[in-house]
């Protein structure tokens, strides 16, 4: 053996491979650095929070989409379903401004995925109604029992007909409401902590000029949320609501254009939980603290690091401070208020323009849909990150970003006095808006047709009215579809209708007005407008960042959105459920005084109404957005990268 092999300080040769270094558990510590680096990139963490937002808003967005569906399938009115979309908001409420003040003395990642677990069940809850429901029921002429064709000398009041009607719809309309409300309470629960906690992560660190972009970035990749959600309500609602209750082969009286028509709501929402459990699982990797690219956040972590020391007595003690601080930060709070008013606009257009598009242009909820996921929501996120784009190359001082926003939102305001007259008056109704025996018809033609109160089966004569049911209009016989046996061709024997050879005949449906040929340019100047608007998201979100400490970066966010949710996204929807009920004139009936949803509006009061309220809060939020620019006048002008308050 040679000697120097015993040598205890013999050289390894150069040419022989370098060691792999391994931990105790034999792992390779390089490789463990490696993961660590990754996910405590910040582009990293931003590509996950826009998946999550974004799937976060498809759910939303969808259970707006399939509102007018679902006010059809358990007879609730505008206001019912207003307040259950805007009820998630109150559970937001309950932890949104606590969350943010704990702020940095959490491991915000966790927060985050745990609240995205749990807003994943609770839209997997959502649509358990549908399951524990009885199958849908809806007038039909070929209803054994209850059918909706003229019998003569018949007794409207029955005992027997009204109390199954009654005990039905009672059945049908609380215990759903009251699942679909836990839920919504649950998922604003879960999405407390998303916006506050992600937003503040990317803002401590981002590279110096970058927290603009990646914030754009960030809601331009969730707005796509909506966009998806919506286009695929337009999928699910073309599908029959009891598709898993029927052979898949079965066919149904009912088409997509029929008035009584409800779709496959609940599908969506088991897509929309799906996608949340999946976008909320990496969140559970991060580390706590990601990458700090300059000094200043290095210090920053520093002070956090100590504040997480502080005893939870301390914390609460502090809290009416800080909170007070914010509450009295003038140009804080101006800009906030302007961003309600914006967003109360935002929360009626998604929740109600469907239902709009479907009373003034006599389109489908599957079409509306569609065509706000396709024009409405894509145009909505390049605007927000070409503004960021904008902002991030510009530059622009405080002193300058409510003046330019104001100009910007004019023109989106300008862009919406067209919609006021395009649309179409209420179609001739019989009983509704027109006397029944006005057409020609003998008065009373159906006086003895034992007609319930409860039906709702439209037609369309062929003198152009249109019935409430084939009862209504006096049909004593109907005639099937030759070639779809289950489905009715037309309704014949109508004693309200004067045909050319006597009694006349109706087929099934609305009658429709003549306005479908506006909804295209109505589409393009809404979405034309949401985009203007949306140029202004970034730099206003940005301001509102740096007109604050950088200790009170956190909790301000939490207040701004605790604010917009008490004085937007709750009432918001509600507000607009009353102004379409408002033009509401003729309700269903579910049995006596009891009322279910609305059958038809005014169309001219509606239009007038919806967009009124539109035009009143803009024009209110650019006041506030003026009063906040007057008072940055008075302060000193400042790059919007720096992290500190501007004076005032």
């Amino acid at each position: 053996m040679d000697s120097h092999t015993n040598k205890p300080n013999a050289r390894v040769s150069s040419k022989d491979p370098p060691a792999v270094k391994t931990n105790a558990s034999g792992k390779d510590p390089q490789a463990a650095k490696t993961k660590a680096s990754l996910l405590s990139n910040v582009k990293v963490f931003v590509m996950c929070h826009s998946l999550l937002q974004l799937s976060q808003l498809l759910h939303t967005s969808y259970f707006k989409s399939s509102i007018s569906t679902i006010e059809r399938r358990y007879g609730y009115s505008s206001v019912s379903t207003g307040s259950l979309t805007s009820l998630h908001e109150v559970g937001n409420l309950l932890l949104v401004v606590f969350v943010s003040y704990l702020g940095n003395r959490v491991h915000r990642p966790r927060v985050i995925g745990m609240g995205g677990l749990l807003m994943a069940g609770s839209a997997g809850l959502l649509a358990l109604p549908h399951f524990l429901s009885q199958p849908y029921q809806y007038n039909s002429a070929l209803a054994e029992e209850e059918g909706d064709i003229c019998v003569m000398n018949g007794n409207s009041s029955s005992p027997l007909h009204c109390h199954a009607l009654s005990s039905h719809h009672a059945s049908l309309q609380h215990v759903p409401w009251g699942l679909m409300a836990t839920a919504q309470l649950l998922f604003g629960l879960g999405s407390a902590p998303i916006q506050p906690l992600g937003i503040s992560y990317i803002d401590d660190y981002s590279e110096p000029g970058n927290a603009a972009l990646y914030i754009a970035i960030l809601f331009s990749v969730s707005i796509f949320g909506p966009a998806f959600g919506y286009l695929l309500g337009s999928v699910m609602l073309r599908i029959y609501v009891d598709v898993d209750r029927i052979d898949s082969s079965a066919e149904v009286e009912l088409n997509p254009t029929d008035p009584r028509w409800v779709g496959a709501w609940w599908m969506g929402l088991l897509v929309s939980s799906t996608s949340l459990l999946l976008t909320s699982t990496p969140y559970f990797l991060f580390p706590r603290h990601g990458h700090t690219p300059t000094q200043m956040e290095t210090d920053s972590l520093k002070g956090d690091k100590i504040q997480l020391e502080t005893s939870l007595i301390s914390i609460i003690k502090m809290f009416p401070k800080h909170f007070l601080k914010l509450m009295t930060n003038p140009v804080f709070m101006l800009l906030v208020l302007s961003q309600c008013c914006f967003s109360c606009v935002i929360s009626g257009l998604a929740t109600f323009l469907g239902k709009y598009l479907e009373l003034q242009f006599s389109t489908s909820a599957a079409k509306g849909s569609f065509l706000m996921g396709v024009m409405n929501l894509p145009a909505a996120a390049i605007g927000m990150l070409l503004g960021g784009v904008v902002m991030k190359r510009t530059q622009p001082s405080a002193r300058a970003i409510p003046w330019v926003s104001m100009m910007v939102l004019s023109v989106s305001i300008l862009l919406g006095i067209p919609l006021f007259f395009m649309g179409c008056s209420l179609q001739e109704v019989a009983g509704v808006n027109l006397h029944p025996w006005t057409d020609g018809s003998e008065s009373g033609c159906a006086s003895n047709c034992s007609c319930l109160d409860t039906t709702f089966n439209p037609v369309c004569g062929e003198n152009y009215l249109e019935y409430i049911s084939p009862c209504h209009a006096g049909c004593t016989n109907y005639t099937l579809h030759p070639s779809e046996p289950v489905r009715i061709q037309a309704y014949t024997q109508c004693r309200c209708i004067v045909g050319a050879a006597g009694l006349g005949h109706a087929l099934p449906g609305s009658c429709g007005n003549s306005c479908s040929s506006l909804l295209l340019p109505a589409m393009i100047l809404i979405a034309t407008a949401g985009f203007i608007a949306s140029l202004t998201n970034s730099p206003l979100y940005m301001l509102v960042l740096r007109c604050v400490s950088q200790e009170q970066k956190v909790f301000a966010i939490g207040v701004q959105f605790l604010l917009l949710r008490m004085l937007a996204w709750l009432p918001g929807p509600t507000l607009f459920g009353v102004v379409m009920d408002s033009a509401c004139v003729w309700w269903k009936r579910i049995c006596g005084s009891q009322l279910g949803s609305c059958g038809y509006y005014d169309n001219d009061l509606l239009r007038s109404r919806y967009f009124g309220l539109q035009m009143a809060l803009k024009i209110l939020g650019i006041i506030l957005l003026a009063l906040a620019g007057w008072k940055v006048q008075r302060g000193q002008g400042y790059n919007l990268e720096k992290k500190g308050p501007v004076a005032v």
